[in-house]
């Protein structure tokens, strides 16, 4: 489903930088000002990234809801914005923010942490040594396999 088609108050030139989904929809990463932590992605339309740029505080549309939300109105877990850009393509916004409290619904400080994946293909640096630590055949701490392992 769509998000509406009000009449928006966004900067008319910024509109037309944008690059929507077929929803009307672009996406909005959101990243810790200070530390660079990515902390979640939201999708705005229009009028929630107009709200965003004009309030101080992360608006997004709920795809699920088919309504806005600012963030932390029910939590408390406020994203104060301290700035916006678009990325080359138009098709999705970088919002970084002072964070207040969890970012995930979960109450995880990210909606990244909980579900991390292995990465196994990952080629070595020219002139790096592997950790004497990663021995073939065993797990890396932190790795999925690391904790599984921990688990049995």
């Amino acid at each position: 489903m769509s998000a509406p088609t009000p009449v928006s108050s966004l900067d008319p030139a910024v509109a037309a930088l944008l690059k929507r989904d077929s929803s009307g929809l672009v996406a909005a990463v959101v990243q810790q000002h200070d530390t660079g932590e990515v902390l979640m992605l939201g999708w705005m339309d229009d009028e929630a990234l107009a709200r965003t740029l004009t309030t101080g505080r992360v608006t997004f549309w709920s795809r699920s809801r088919q309504e806005y939300w600012r963030k932390g109105d029910t939590s408390g877990h406020v994203q104060h914005v301290r700035a916006v850009a678009l990325d080359c393509d138009g098709d999705a916004l970088l919002v970084q923010v002072d964070q207040v409290g969890a970012a995930c619904h979960t109450g995880d400080r990210t909606c990244f942490q909980a579900r991390p994946l292995a990465v196994t293909g990952m080629p070595r640096q020219p002139g790096s040594a592997q950790p004497s630590s990663a021995q073939p055949g065993s797990t890396q701490p932190g790795s999925v396999e690391h904790r599984e392992e921990a688990i049995r």
